[in-house]
């Protein structure tokens, strides 16, 4: 049996909604609104992007956000969707501080 390596809380899907409907619209620029606020509050994967942010093509939008400056470190996680495969998706993490 395969076991959930990262799973996303009922509270932090509530989190992400929040920040998805704070930052509305479809624009590749509310897109990065909506990232880079969630990215303030903790690390994301690309399942939690997709699925509770409504961002698209996540790499697309983290290459953006690198090249005006933000200081994005990737991860690697497991992650079981809903259909129970296990796909290994991208933890985006904030760097702060220096």
């Amino acid at each position: 049996m395969n076991k959930k390596i990262w799973a996303t809380s009922p509270e932090r899907k509530a989190a992400l909604q929040a920040i998805r409907n704070q930052f509305t619209g479809n624009t590749v620029e509310a897109q990065r609104n909506r990232l880079l606020a969630a990215l303030n509050r903790f690390a994301v994967t690309t399942f939690e992007a997709m699925r509770y942010l409504d961002v698209y093509y996540v790499p697309s939008r983290i290459k953006e956000l690198r090249s005006a400056g933000v200081n994005i470190v990737t991860h690697w996680r497991m992650v079981e969707t809903e259909s129970g495969a296990l796909h290994r998706v991208g933890l985006y993490v904030l760097e702060t501080g220096g």
